[in-house]
């Protein structure tokens, strides 16, 4: 009888471990999908909660200065938005690994430069001492359509092997600067001149033809260029190429040799949109 009565107790025992142990396991995972908080993280942010919305701190701040405040930062934020054309449109956060010492997290972002949209993606390793707290960014990829940029592919692979964002975004705000200003430069000649302007591809391209109305086959071609070095430094390059039929060019052989010299000293002297418009008259392009 007794020992009938130990195997039931025996059995209900066992139970109850395997059910403290399953119990463990959910516990446990709950932690992981918890992106590693620790008992402290949480009961600091249940404090700060209670503080702001029940009242408990003497310095509360009242809705109206939350308001406030939130409409500053947002002011601020679409100041920096107009002023570096950077405008994020998502991003994804997920904790790989958390500890007292170190943070590893990885981050998704992506958005547009102005009319350059852009996806990155990197890890960002926290380390922290008694003293100290530092960041590093590692297994930075950066997605863009820089296929045919040649220049900006280069810049792209540069900074992904040295993980360095600022770098990056403080020359695709300058590099998407000087694009977008083409592209309105090449639209504006378009509509100011429609039957002598061309821009074979489209207003995105790298360079517009001119064309003389009254002359067949004489075509002037004005490149455009924007370079950007493994540094960042992003330069616009403008050049000049002609076509000009035989007969043109046995009458007017000297004047159509130096046109890129010509052309090239007159953005110096001129700038880029005056430059382009005296080109026109000057060749007897305007009608």
């Amino acid at each position: 009888m007794e020992n009938s009565t130990y195997k039931v107790y025996e059995d209900e025992i066992q139970l109850l471990e395997e059910e403290i142990k399953l119990l463990a396991e959910k516990y446990d995972d709950v932690k992981q999908e918890s992106t590693f908080y620790s008992n402290e993280e949480i009961l600091t942010s249940i404090k700060l909660f209670q503080r702001e919305f029940q009242g408990e701190s003497k310095g509360q701040e009242c809705p109206s200065d939350l308001k406030a405040q939130l409409e500053s930062l947002e002011r601020e934020i679409s100041f920096l938005m107009k002023f570096t054309g950077i405008q994020f449109t998502s991003h994804s956060k997920k904790t790989l690994e958390k500890n007292e010492n170190r943070t590893v997290q990885k981050h998704r972002l992506s958005g547009n430069c102005r009319s350059l949209p852009f996806q990155l993606e990197f890890q960002l390793l926290e380390t922290r001492d008694k003293e100290n707290v530092s960041a590093v960014i590692t297994d930075l990829s950066i997605v863009m359509e820089s296929g045919e940029y040649s220049d900006l592919s280069k810049f792209v692979s540069s900074t992904e092997e040295h993980g360095n964002l600022l770098l990056f975004f403080r020359s695709l705000s300058s590099y998407a600067e000087w694009y977008e200003h083409r592209r309105c430069t090449f639209l504006h000649f378009k509509a100011k001149y429609p039957d002598i302007v061309a821009l074979p591809e489209g207003q995105l391209g790298d360079y517009i033809i001119l064309r003389n109305p009254k002359l067949s086959g004489f075509e002037l071609m004005i490149v455009w260029k924007i370079h950007i070095d493994e540094e960042g430094r992003t330069t616009p390059v403008l050049d000049l190429l002609t076509k000009v039929p035989e007969q043109v060019l046995e009458q007017k052989m000297g004047p159509i040799e130096n046109a890129p010299t010509c052309f090239r000293s007159m953005l110096l002297l001129f700038g880029i949109e005056t430059t382009i418009e005296n080109l026109i008259k000057v060749t007897g392009l305007e009608k």
